[in-house]
């Protein structure tokens, strides 16, 4: 069985035992889901319509059990029932899923500035829901069109940065890293210009809010998706958080300890890379969750991917559910993107890590 603790844990395990880091981490896991479903219910009754706990919690206790509402009360549990659950389940999904996929792109490419869009799905995506948005592209697929542009040009995006990153000798961190900069330049630099050229100028608004993303357009129709890829991912993550703890290491000790590198990392590429297309075409470019959180979780619970795995994606969906929130009553009724919100305390946390003397990227 493949031994891939990174050492310095491994050395604190054999001075204290393996059972410390353990608990640690289940412990962390528990207080976070805890304040993940405290914050879910407060995020439930937020908004513009504010609706006291007692009330949210019983319209939630209605929406499962399918106990009748008092006709009053029929306008607020509408709101709860079909516009603020399911985006808050979604911020819940999407906050899981990007952390869980920047905590894998940075062990892909042994990078701590990577994160989900550094391989240029995210750009490619931008190019598909711009062309509907400002070309009515797709207009037969109404509501769906910008969802299955975008996920078409993060698919185009994918096939094209691996093409040209591969070699015959597969592929490495730094080609992956340099080429999806480059191909996000190209289809940046595409995005651009379509919104020049458009003959309805006044959606280039709509163009940028897309571009840095929001879940103003959630509904229950897509939620399966979002969660069923996430979970997948997520899993098969988990499942090879040992090989990604030897990855981390470098090709040669992974080779070392009987882990192809260069198959293993064509696969986590499909991987993140079918995550971060669907979640993308779902809500838009959301930036800095999978940079930051997998970073935090390290400081809280060590570099080993097994107890990063476990601590990253119910951090990340706690993060997540507060960006909405702000991002929906900071200016309320108008509403800020997400990706604004995710920036604003994203930008300062990681300048904060990258000062904290006691951390060092893949440091237990």
């Amino acid at each position: 069985m493949l031994d891939t603790a990174p050492p310095p844990a491994r050395r604190r395990g054999a001075a204290h035992g393996t059972t410390a880091p353990a608990v640690r981490t289940a412990a962390w896991v528990v207080a976070l889901t805890v304040v993940l479903a405290a914050s879910a219910v407060a995020a439930v009754g937020m908004g513009t319509v504010p609706i006291s706990w007692s009330d949210t919690l019983h319209y939630l206790h209605a929406y499962v059990t399918g106990d009748i509402i008092a006709a009053d009360d029929v306008t607020r549990y509408r709101i709860i029932a079909d516009t603020r659950l399911p985006r808050v389940l979604l911020a819940i999904v999407v906050g899981a899923g990007l952390s869980m996929v920047g905590v894998a792109v940075q062990a892909m490419v042994r990078n701590a500035l990577a994160d989900p869009f550094v391989l240029g799905i995210s750009s490619g995506a931008a190019v598909g829901a711009t062309s509907v948005i400002l070309f009515g592209t797709l207009a037969a697929l109404g509501a769906a069109a910008i969802s299955f542009a975008a996920f078409a040009g993060a698919l185009v995006a994918t096939v094209l940065v691996y093409v040209a990153a591969r070699t015959s000798q597969g592929l490495s961190p730094l080609r992956l890293v340099l080429t999806g900069t480059a191909m996000a330049y190209g289809f940046s630099a595409i995005t651009t210009v379509m919104i020049f050229v458009s003959p309805r100028g006044e959606d280039a608004k709509s163009v940028m809010f897309w571009l840095l993303g929001s879940l103003a357009s959630a509904r229950w129709s897509s939620l399966p998706i979002a969660a069923g890829v996430t979970v997948c991912g997520g899993l098969l993550l988990a499942v090879w958080s040992p090989k990604l703890n030897a990855l981390v290491m470098g090709d040669d000790v992974a080779s070392g300890l009987g882990l192809n590198a260069q198959r293993f990392r064509v696969y986590l590429f499909v991987v993140c890379a079918a995550m971060t297309g669907t979640l993308v075409a779902i809500v838009g470019a959301i930036g800095f969750v999978g940079l930051v959180v997998p970073h935090v979780t390290r400081m809280l619970v060590g570099a080993d991917h097994r107890r990063v795995l476990a601590v990253a994606p119910v951090l990340g969906a706690v993060f997540m559910v507060w960006a909405d929130v702000f991002s929906r009553t900071v200016v309320a009724p108008a509403e800020l993107p997400i990706g604004a919100i995710t920036a604003f305390v994203g930008v300062p946390t990681f300048i904060l890590l990258m000062r904290a003397r006691r951390y060092t990227f893949g440091s237990a």
